[in-house]
């Protein structure tokens, strides 16, 4: 019997928080089994990488490796954070790029290979996710490992022009063609990586997606993440009625809440963020008094400059704000910088009056997407987003503003303020029937029957996904035989 076996960089080892994968574990709760295996880094850093410890955990089997510090500072914060990202995230300025990062980048992408092919049957099917694992699938082809893989993307894709400035571009794009299925977050998303495909490797893509590269057909298509959206609206009912819901409640009075909640990254647009909440209590005073916002924002990746350097520049704007606008009784912008449990983000999340997520560049945000499922219906909140965030294809309703422009920010803050009743619970509900339908457990149904090639996905314009059985493809899956070439 096949077994599904999950490869991310961050596994969740004991039910910590410490390196668990946030909403990927969340998303893919509804297709792990005790027969599931979940392969990933241990978030542990030693003298020698390639040690393997494996952990309980509810629903799947937790296979953890560790890697040496050498190969810590290459992969991961060398070409996956200080090379990937912000060249995805399209911030080349920010982009650096040293060989030695990118041998390293391959060297535990092999090593990982090596590991996994000591644990995989030749009917396993193999889920791999994101940018720090893209040359996962050709490596296991190297080692002759012939069953179905998938991958899922949930970071954007950069448009061609700027994919162009990786030197290693076009060997990754190759390797990304050796898995049976590309997944992303948004059609943008997929329009990129298809015309990169085009534009640099010269293979060809049918109409149904479907790229024919010199190994295998791989079938390409745009799958959005999704949240427990029932289960989150549940928990955060609950969480309302929470002491931590209730002081924050508590210590707001009459005032309204606007939230945020952000890693610390330089992606988020944070600084942008403050900036157009102070422009609002300046080109509307007559919230003074009257708002609080709240940006929970953890720390992240401090080993990588950028990072240090967003939190000085944050803390800069939030003594400045603070001091200009502060009264004696008011504090106008709260800020933390330390984790706090979903369940008590659930409960500020309802008790909201703004949601405020303002990405410069999101692969979707799932942020938005919880808090609209938080809301109370009768008297629900308004969510102000991103349209470069990849949830703004889905919600609409939102007020969507462009990130870099804090006065169209500080707009759209005034109108959420003085938004009718009505108009919010109507905004409110067309949203929370999109994210009812598109949920994370379709999200994972959905890439795990495209990654075993035998069904295609077709997309109405209403972003509804059901599957039609293609004949056609299935038969020349059955009667072509697509040698084995390393991609890397």
């Amino acid at each position: 019997m096949a077994r599904l076996v999950i490869v991310s960089n961050r596994v969740t080892i004991g039910g910590k928080k410490g390196q668990a994968p946030g909403g990927l574990a969340t998303a893919l709760k509804d297709v792990l089994t005790p027969e599931t295996i979940w392969f990933g880094w241990s978030g542990r850093r030693t003298e020698q990488s390639g040690r393997l410890t494996q952990h309980n955990s509810d629903g799947a089997q937790i296979i953890a490796m560790d890697l040496s510090e050498e190969d810590y500072k290459k992969f991961y914060i060398g070409f996956a954070n200080r090379t990937l990202w912000p060249l995805m995230h399209y911030r080349p300025g920010l982009l650096q790029f040293d060989r030695s990062d990118y041998d390293g980048y391959l060297k535990v992408n092999h090593r990982f290979a090596d590991a996994l092919m000591s644990i995989l049957q030749p009917d396993d099917i193999v889920w791999v996710h994101d940018y720090h694992f893209i040359p996962l699938a050709a490596c296991l082809r190297q080692r002759n490992f012939a069953g179905r893989i998938g991958f899922y993307l949930h970071i954007p894709f950069a448009p061609p022009a700027l994919f162009a400035v990786l030197p290693p571009g076009r060997a990754l794009l190759s390797a990304l063609c050796e898995y049976d299925h590309v997944g992303f977050q948004t059609e943008a998303d997929l329009h990129h990586f298809r015309s990169c495909v085009r534009d640099i490797l010269n293979y060809s893509i049918n109409k149904d997606g479907v790229i024919f590269g010199p190994n295998r057909p791989c079938i390409s298509s745009a799958i959005p993440v999704g949240i427990d959206t029932e289960g989150f609206a549940h928990m955060a009912a609950e969480a309302e009625h929470q002491a931590e819901a209730e002081r924050l409640r508590e210590s707001m009075g009459s005032k309204a809440l606007i939230l945020g909640v952000d890693r610390l990254d330089y992606s988020k647009g944070l600084p942008q963020r403050f900036s157009a909440y102070g422009r609002l209590l300046e080109k509307h005073p007559e919230h003074r008094q009257q708002v609080s916002l709240l940006q929970i924002a953890p720390k992240s990746r401090d080993d990588v400059k950028e990072y240090r350097d967003i939190k000085r520049q944050l803390d800069q704007l939030v003594g400045q704000i603070n001091g200009q606008h502060a009264d004696f009784d008011w504090v106008p912008l709260r800020y933390i910088t330390r984790d706090m449990p979903r369940m008590v983000l659930a409960g500020f999340h309802r008790i909201a009056r703004v949601g405020l997520v303002t990405p410069l560049r999101d692969g979707m945000n799932l942020v938005a997407k919880e808090f609209v499922a938080a809301q109370d219906p009768n008297d629900p909140g308004v969510l102000v987003l991103s349209r470069f965030a990849g949830a703004a294809a889905e919600l609409q309703d939102a007020l969507l503003i462009n990130p870099f422009d804090p006065d169209e920010i500080a707009d759209a803050l005034h109108v959420a303020l003085t938004m009718s009743l009505s108009e919010r619970q109507a905004r409110w509900r067309r949203m929370y029937e999109t994210i009812r339908r598109n949920t994370a457990s379709a999200w994972a149904q959905t890439c795990l029957q495209a990654a075993t090639g035998s069904r295609r996905l077709t997309i109405s314009p209403a972003s509804r996904y059901h599957w039609q059985t293609d004949q056609r493809l299935e038969a020349q899956n059955e009667e072509t035989t697509w040698p084995v070439r390393p991609a890397v």
